[in-house]
């Protein structure tokens, strides 16, 4: 792909202050935040702006969880979460806003919880809906600034895009494993996010945090200087990351700039498209029309036969190795998708035989059997939504 990146050559434009001064505060909010009304940069006016201020957030996980805490923590009057997840254990290691006692309940709910303990004086709005084309604009107009914290190139475009539809800026974070990127876009007054990917990746090309790993503290480290940025717009002070993309390598622990340049040719946004399509992650439809997925109970019923001696296959699974530590299909034997891909380990695949192809939730295993159709394999499907829906259907 290419983008418009720069030398870091020039600062921002001053850009005004987002939000309005609300009324002027209490007694007690004067003492809860006398520290910021010490700063005279910020001073009481400013706290009253933070305080009139809305701001959503894409996501109460990883990076959604600190910028949550900070952002209630700073006074940010109303507080939107859209999210559609549930907690579960291996949350816990980065999403420091939810608690063993919140396992299994929503990550709204807990996450509206851990905020009115801080400071019951934010008004948290709920959104339990899994963002897309036909809601984001709608959600996003009640809002002065929209935080991203999602995990997936699909929502990015599409937060992307919404808010260049509505005027609206949004501060963008995004980690994996040691390093992390923050930036503002604003398509009215500078760049956007189309302008630093113009197009997406490879499907599959960048694992997840849930595939390729995320250290814990980045997330704090990311999620708070997104907080920082949207502090920053709402009051109109000092100078916003508008046009610079900042990057943190935590395991040197060295940050560094570059500058975002506007493209001038670029096509402008006009409207909301499918950004799964967009993304090329339309393949799993069209991969079960074909008739290359089992489904978690189909699964199970071969998996039966074949412990009756009814039926020969080989269950692979293209995860790594960790992954098939913590958790793992009875029966299977581990091939990972990187052998796979580069012909490394085709030697440990076995020809003439079935093969069933899972990972955790169905993007892997769908380029381990393109790879092994390319290879010569014709007898292969995979585990439609991988070891996930085989853990949710109870198996």
């Amino acid at each position: 792909m290419v983008s418009l990146i720069q030398p870091l050559t020039a600062a921002a434009p001053a850009l005004p202050p987002l939000v309005e001064p609300g009324p002027p505060l209490s007694g007690e909010e004067l003492e809860r935040y006398s520290r910021h009304a010490l700063i005279p940069e910020i001073g009481l006016e400013g706290q009253r702006r933070l305080c009139n201020a809305r701001v959503l957030v894409i996501g109460a996980g990883g990076l959604g969880s600190p910028a949550l805490l900070y952002l209630a923590a700073a006074g940010v009057g109303t507080l939107g979460i859209v999210d559609d997840d549930t907690v579960e254990l291996s949350n816990l290691q980065r999403q420091v806003i939810h608690g063993v006692g919140d396992i299994g309940r929503t990550k709204l709910e807990s996450a509206r919880d851990s905020i009115l303990e801080l400071n019951p004086g934010v008004n948290v709005v709920l959104h339990p809906v899994r963002l897309d084309s036909t809601n984001a604009l709608d959600l996003f107009a009640g809002y002065d600034v929209i935080l991203d914290g999602a995990d997936n190139f699909a929502t990015r475009y599409l937060v992307n895009d919404a808010a260049a539809l509505l005027g609206k800026p949004y501060v963008w974070g995004s980690i994996l494993r040691f390093d992390g990127q923050v930036s503002v876009f604003w398509d009215k007054f500078g760049p956007n996010y189309r302008d630093l990917y113009p197009e997406p990746p490879a499907p599959g090309s960048v694992p997840s945090c849930a595939e390729g790993g995320v250290f814990g503290m980045l997330c704090a480290s990311i999620g708070a200087m997104m907080v920082t940025e949207a502090v920053k717009l709402i009051t109109g002070i000092g100078q916003s990351l508008l046009g610079r993309l900042l990057i943190f390598d935590a395991l040197s622990a060295r940050w560094r700039e570059i500058r975002i340049a506007k493209d001038p040719g670029a096509d402008p946004i006009t409207g909301l498209v499918d950004y799964e399509i967009f993304c090329g992650l339309g393949t799993a439809a069209a991969l079960k029309n074909d008739g290359d997925l089992i489904s978690p109970d189909q699964l199970a019923d071969r998996l039966a036969r074949r412990e009756r001696g009814e039926e020969t296959f080989v269950l692979v699974d293209v995860r790594e190795p960790v992954e098939f530590e913590i958790a793992r299909i009875p029966g299977s034997v581990l091939i990972p998708l990187a052998g796979i891909r580069d012909g490394s380990a085709l030697g440990q695949v076995p020809h003439g035989v079935p093969l069933i192809l899972h990972c955790k939730a169905g993007t892997r295993s769908a380029q381990a059997l393109a790879s092994l159709g390319a290879a010569g394999y014709d007898d292969v499907v995979h585990l439609d939504g991988g070891i996930d829906a085989w853990a949710k259907a109870g198996h």
